[in-house]
């Protein structure tokens, strides 16, 4: 093999991203961590063709980088190795938060290209152990290329979410890929923590319905991923919740107030608006 993918970070989403990509137009998939066990882990399961704790040697070898550290372990290790990745390199990500990672990737010098990425799947689990081989069939890969970003990198960046199985490449901005996540994503696991940080939480555990065990399902998070992703899109996150509760504040008023005209036709609509999305949903599934 002529050509290197190099995947720094071999937890749930690296150690699946590299076991995605073996195979990829004839490159070596090549696993970087700073754990034994983990590459030991790898090195035995075939989760990459090479396994190496030397990060320096893979990226001055590799074509395309694979940054799947936690947000803040990306910004210290573009940080720290600038100088090593090789020229003419592609380098992308994979983390929930762009405009921190865009940013944090202006250290690199001009021959190196960096695309910000989002592939936009996942389970509450963390580890190589509990990687999967068909992580992100089906899954949404988000993009955020700029003017600089080169055609033939984004291609070969879509080429590469097509070969993991993604059903889609989305192209964004930094910002509004924040926006979407703060809202589709963040919100919902700030609402399972906060749902289990009722103190009643175990004196009704038992008597919890499919309503509930979904809703609060994401809530035993990976806490210094989620602190980390949580501070760094804090502006975007904040907006959102915002929002939240003055939606949550109008249900809690109308039933202050005793009004079932007014929580009918708040229900009426809230309902109306799932009903509508879920058709849209069906439309994009319907061949043609």
């Amino acid at each position: 093999m002529s050509k290197s993918i190099a995947i720094i970070g071999l937890g749930l989403i690296g150690g699946s991203m590299a076991m995605a990509l073996q195979g990829f137009e004839d490159h070596e998939v090549v696993g970087v961590d700073v754990s034994q066990p983990t590459l030991r882990f790898a090195a035995e399961n075939h989760v990459a063709d090479r396994v190496t704790s030397d990060a320096e040697q893979a990226l001055r070898q590799a074509d395309i980088v694979f940054l799947c550290l936690h947000p803040q372990g990306i910004v210290d290790f573009l940080a720290e190795h600038r100088d090593h990745f090789r020229p003419g390199a592609l380098v992308t990500d994979v983390c929930g938060v762009k405009t921190a990672i865009v940013e944090a990737a202006q250290v690199l010098p001009p021959e190196v290209e960096f695309i910000g990425g989002h592939p936009m799947a996942g389970t509450e689990f963390s580890g190589v152990q509990n990687a999967l081989r068909h992580m992100f069939r089906d899954a949404h890969y988000i993009i955020v290329p700029d003017e600089n970003s080169s055609p033939e990198k984004v291609a070969l960046l879509e080429r590469m979410a097509a070969y993991i199985g993604c059903s889609d490449v989305v192209r964004t901005t930094p910002r509004q890929h924040d926006a979407i996540i703060a809202y589709t994503s963040q919100m919902m696991h700030i609402i399972a923590v906060s749902v289990c940080d009722d103190p009643q939480l175990f004196e009704f555990m038992g008597f919890e319905g499919d309503s509930f065990r979904g809703c609060t399902r994401v809530a035993a998070l990976d806490v210094p991923l989620w602190t980390q992703l949580f501070s760094l899109n804090a502006d975007a996150l904040d907006q959102a919740l915002e929002r939240l509760e003055q939606n949550i504040g109008a249900y809690r008023s109308a039933l202050r107030c005793a009004d079932r005209s007014v929580l009918a036709q708040k229900l009426e609509y809230s309902s109306a608006r799932k009903r509508a999305m879920n058709r849209e949903e069906e439309k994009r599934k319907r061949p043609g």
